[in-house]
């Protein structure tokens, strides 16, 4: 159990990692260093639109994948 007051849990591209409570996804992707508006991300198993980014707030354990998006040729 962590000690530290308003942190909690979440597996994130399968590894554990600590996130502030009350977190949404785009503060989550922030926070990693990365741009919510080039990222595409699964969260629980199911696609987020990335009009959700800011209105999602993670919890305890929520499984979060984040892929960034690349252009190429």
């Amino acid at each position: 159990m962590r000690e530290e007051a308003g942190a909690m849990r979440v597996i994130a591209n399968g590894k554990p990692r600590d996130a502030e409570e009350g977190f949404t996804v785009a503060d989550f992707i922030l926070s990693l260093g990365s741009d919510p508006r080039y990222v595409i991300v699964e969260l629980n198993g199911e696609a987020l639109p990335r009009g959700r980014f800011g209105d999602m707030r993670l919890a305890e354990d929520d499984r979060i994948e984040i892929v960034k998006a690349v252009a190429g040729g």
